[in-house]
Formats: structure tokens, sequence, C-alpha cells
């Protein structure tokens, strides 16, 4: 993409080999995850999702944590994050040597925070404060996310008031950003502008990450709605892939090449190449052997440069 002046910027987060992979079947080998990992670092990615530490029965395809991690490529200008649920974790993460900030997760509802980690959602809470404390403590830094911020599967509508405690009870532990996410993408554009501004409002100046699902077709408006409501940090998955294990009718995350395109061409930065990232989508599906669900990654970027034989035929 040719150079240009942005006087609006957002941080993107790449969670393709983390988010994006968990609930795929088919196995991906340590290998293909680093070189998503290098395509990833090559199309602009500063803060990628590299991997989780937690149990492999429950999440196979993360089993290869460590082994992720020692090949990862030395990048001081990047910001590997490993996923954790529980002190065990966050300890394995922090053995690595390689991981540089710590990603929490606590989750809006009950039900769901016992299927997702075996506690109740205030439990949740406590550990992913402890979680963020434990990264700071060994010279890290931490990070927490909402999960079923918008909605849950099994307990339906959350109420804004539930997570506004939940991100003031986190905001207190320190982490650099707190993350709002619509794990089974039930989100709509309106209930995202209410509750990013609520949230923002009651973390003071902790920046909001938003993590979206396109579940139902409304990532793109969700992401456009909480830049608007002053998120500052958005994740994505390259190729559209993602989902979770645990929460019923979860499917892929917003692709980084579709929130790439449509922020680009409205004069929001990224940072990130659309045509490298394009190229790591058709890369990846051959790795998938599948389709992958992004829009761009199909359709390509826009405006095309025009060869020779467009322009005479024009």
């Amino acid at each position: 993409m040719s150079a240009k002046l942005y006087t609006v910027a957002v941080e993107m987060v790449e969670v393709s080999p983390r988010d994006g992979l968990q609930n795929e079947g088919q196995p991906v080998s340590t290998a293909d995850k680093l070189e998503l990992i290098r395509r990833a670092l090559a199309a602009g990615a500063r803060r990628i999702e590299v991997t989780s530490f937690v149990n492999p029965r429950a999440v196979p395809q993360m089993a290869d944590a460590e082994a992720v991690c020692a090949g990862l490529p030395e990048r001081p200008d990047a910001t590997f994050i490993g996923l954790v649920m529980n002190a065990r974790g966050a300890e394995r993460a922090i053995a690595t040597g390689r991981i540089d900030q710590l990603g929490a997760v606590s989750v809006a509802t009950d039900r769901f925070a016992m299927a997702n980690q075996g506690q109740t959602s205030d439990g949740s809470v406590e550990a992913a404060r402890d979680i963020v404390a434990q990264a700071r403590s060994a010279g890290l830094t931490g990070q927490a996310t909402i999960a079923a911020s918008f909605g849950c599967p099994f307990e339906g509508e959350v109420p804004e008031d539930r997570v506004i405690a939940m991100a003031t009870a986190l905001a207190g532990a320190g982490p650099v950003e707190i993350a709002l996410a619509d794990t089974i993408g039930v989100a709509n554009p309106a209930h995202v502008a209410s509750l990013v501004g609520k949230v923002r409002g009651a973390v003071g100046s902790i920046p909001i990450r938003v993590h979206f699902h396109n579940t139902r077709g409304t990532g793109l408006a969700n992401v456009w709605a909480a830049i608007g409501a002053g998120a500052s940090v958005v994740d994505a998955s390259i190729g559209g892939l993602g989902g979770c294990p645990f929460a019923p009718g979860a499917a892929g995350n917003v692709a980084t090449e579709d929130v790439v395109y449509m922020l680009e061409r409205a004069g929001i930065g990224t940072g990130l190449d659309l045509d490298a990232l394009i190229e790591t989508n058709r890369w990846l599906a051959r790795v998938m052997a599948k389709d992958l669900p992004a829009m761009v990654g199909k359709a390509g970027g826009f405006p095309r440069p025009r060869n020779d034989t467009e322009e005479d035929a024009a």
C-alpha cells in the first residue's frame, strides 16, 4: 500500500495464530504456525497473539505452545502475547522467556465462565487480576479481556452494568488495556457504541480494545461503531478464522483484511499492508485446505493498478 498521512489511527492485534486456529479440527503444524506469525510480521503486525497456555486436552490445537514460543523470531519491535487462564498458564508463558504480554480472560456470566474456565464470573475477574499482577512481577505487561460482553451462549443478554463493574474491577489491577469481546457474534453497532462509551468512562485512561466475531455479519459495523465510541485497539484474524471451543455457535473473528480495507479506505491508519495480508490469506487457505471467510481475501483490494491491455480496452 502506498504511504499515506493519517489523522486517526488504530492499533491492530493479530490473533490468527491463537484464536484463529484454536477451534479448527484439522491440526496445524508448529512450522505453519510460525510461518503465519512470520507473514503477519512482514505485513506490519506488531502485536500478535501467538498461542495460549491452556490444557492441551481441552484445546488440542494449542498443545505446542512452548514449541511455538521457542521458534519465535527475535523482534524487539514486536509484542508477542500469550493467552492464559490461570496462574499455571501464566507460569508456563513466563518460563518460555519469549512472551512479552500475558492476556487474561474474565467472563461476563457464570454459566459461560464455568464452561470456559471452571469458575464463576467473579472468580474469573479475580483470576484475571492475579494474572496481570503476575505479569508485572515478571517484568511483562498484562491485558484483560471480558468475554461475552455483548451476549452469552447460555444466559442470553448480558446487562451493561455487569460489564462496567467488571471493567472497573479489572482496571484496579493496572492492565495495559481492557478488551470487550463479542465471543459469539451477537453484538450490534448501537450496543457496541453504548457499552464502549460507558466502559471508557468507567476506567479512565486505560485504552479499550475490542474483539468481534462476524457470526451474524455485523462484525465490521461493530468495529466501526467501537472506534467511533473511543476504542483504540482492534483484534482481528487473517482470513477471518476463529471460534471458541466452549461457546456453542461461535464462528470466525472479523478478518484482518476486511478491517484493514475498511479503515484504510476511510482514512484510518492501521500500519498493515493489505496486499501482504491478501497473499497470506491465500497461503493460509492452502494450509487449511479450504476457502477462508474473509471477503477482501476473495474480492481483492481496490483500486487495482490497471495493466496495458485494460488501458487499451478502456
